[in-house]
């Protein structure tokens, strides 16, 4: 078997990360693609790789929200004690 590409990779964990998917189901979903993985394998991915995806996630998040012109911490709910 040939070394997956890092694009199998990082799809193969954010299929799993993204839907409500177990690796079974991530494992079928990549076979009908041709794509011949155990769900082992995206268990192992999703370890050693896992962390780092979400980290990125937070990342682009934050900046996304930075780099809004209005972006700012804002109070959702007040409670007011009546004394």
């Amino acid at each position: 078997m040939s070394k997956p590409s890092p694009e199998i990779i990082r799809l193969a964990v954010m299929l799993y990360i993204r839907f409500p998917l177990s690796l079974r189901n991530v494992e079928d979903l990549l076979h009908e693609r041709g794509i011949e993985i155990s769900h082992e394998t995206v268990r192992f991915w999703w370890n050693r790789f896992g962390p780092m995806f979400a980290a990125e996630i937070r990342r682009r998040r934050v900046e996304r929200m930075r780099s809004s012109q209005h972006w700012r911490w804002h109070l959702d709910e007040m409670f007011v004690n009546p004394t």
